[in-house]
């Protein structure tokens, strides 16, 4: 059975439209559309029922899709095997992550990696939490970096800590202070990341039993701290996602000191594909020597 069939297929299922899974692929609709016709007529079953607003699951389609995941994770493994005999020489590797580490940590890394390993084809995926989860679900990350916070059901190895600031408007009342009090965020409009969902400034606010108004959701800091810039509210984030910001905002340490707990998610370690395994090592590394500078 051809494998490009059932890729065709589960994206198309995935996204709802035969457009959607093409640019997801990198085939054209069309070449989508036969390859999922010939499925069905290899198969002699109808898995798809399409419209004019896209494509959804029949009642056979839904019950082939557990199957499919299966068999497709399957070749995985036997490519994992194979890049494991290879010494890593080639294959592919993909890294969900932070934007945040997307764009301090990662590229060094990346670097590292590269100059020992150059056969490796490596993408990256910049996701908030709840998409790396999902990625995981999917088989369409080998390893992703993220913050910890419970429930975390895979694997974890811990790399750093990082300090959770304020970011404030240049005219903000306590823009000449030394520091920002938790609790004052709750006398302030609130920007919250990740859709409203950002479950490590959550747990902060949680533990300090502050509640603030939550005036803004956006998906990522650095929409955040352009909110924040024009004087639209306030927000606590990590210090590492607000590196590269240093104009027309003030960043404040908070009190009482916050941090964050930074590392790599693998959804099992004992069976991480060989150019997974050995860019773990290198990230390992990496964060060995920023300890010892």
């Amino acid at each position: 059975m051809e494998t490009a069939r059932l890729k065709a297929f589960i994206e198309a299922t995935e996204h709802g439209s035969i457009k959607a899974a093409a640019e997801s692929l990198g085939y054209t609709p069309s070449a989508i559309s036969q390859l999922i016709s010939a499925l069905e007529k290899e198969l002699g079953l109808t898995l798809l029922k399409r419209s004019q607003k896209g494509v959804s699951l029949t009642a056979d389609g839904e019950a082939l899709v557990p199957l499919v995941r299966t068999y497709l994770a399957s070749e995985n493994e036997i490519y994992r095997f194979a890049s494991e005999l290879k010494g890593v020489t080639v294959g592919h590797l993909t890294i969900a992550t932070y934007p945040s580490v997307a764009i301090t940590w990662l590229p060094e890394i990346v670097r590292s990696f590269k100059n020992d390993y150059p056969g490796v084809q490596i993408s990256i995926m910049e996701s908030i939490r709840e998409d790396i989860f999902h990625h995981f679900e999917q088989n369409k990350a080998d390893l992703a970096f993220l913050a910890y916070s419970e429930p975390m059901p895979y694997d974890w190895i811990s790399l750093a800590r990082e300090n959770v600031i304020a970011a404030l408007p240049e005219d903000h009342e306590l823009a000449g202070a030394k520091s920002f009090p938790v609790a004052e965020c709750e006398h302030n409009d609130f920007i919250l990341g990740s859709w409203g969902r950002e479950i490590e400034i959550l747990d902060i606010l949680d533990r300090n039993d502050v509640h603030p108004q939550i005036k803004y959701t956006t998906y990522d800091t650095p929409a955040t701290l352009a909110m924040v810039r024009m004087g639209l509210g306030i927000s606590f984030v990590n210090e590492l996602s607000a590196q590269f910001w240093n104009e027309h905002l003030v960043k404040l340490p908070l009190d009482p000191p916050q941090t964050i707990e930074f590392g790599v998610a693998v959804p099992d370690r004992d069976h991480m594909t060989g150019a997974a395994r050995r860019f773990l090592d290198y990230t390992v590394k990496f964060f060995e020597s920023r300890q010892q500078k």
